[in-house]
């Protein structure tokens, strides 16, 4: 489908994906599946609340995976309105070890 959207997370992305590049995949995404690189003025609205509600279901799952063999993401450590620390810090565990 999309190509042009990468993996945004590790090991495939070594750092955290940004904002940028979690709303950069959902503009793809959007685009492809409207078939419209940019919207008539009368489907804006309804584009650009598409592209921020897949960003937000992006960032979640970005947020809840597990990576197996390595570090796993867990919650983001969320401030009052629900968004990342003024550090932009994920909590990271361990990965449990194989029995």
């Amino acid at each position: 489908m999309c190509r042009s959207i990468k993996t945004l997370r590790p090991p495939v992305l070594p750092e955290e994906a940004t904002e940028e590049d979690i709303r950069a995949a959902a503009l793809q995404f959007v685009r492809k599946v409207s078939g419209f690189r940019a919207p008539a003025a009368h489907n804006r609205e309804v584009f650009e609340r598409a592209v921020d509600e897949i960003a937000e279901a992006t960032q979640k799952l970005l947020d809840g995976l597990e990576v197996r063999g390595g570090v796993t993401r867990t919650a983001r450590t969320a401030g009052v309105d629900g968004s990342a620390g003024s550090d932009g810090s994920v909590t990271t565990v361990p990965a449990p070890d194989a029995a």
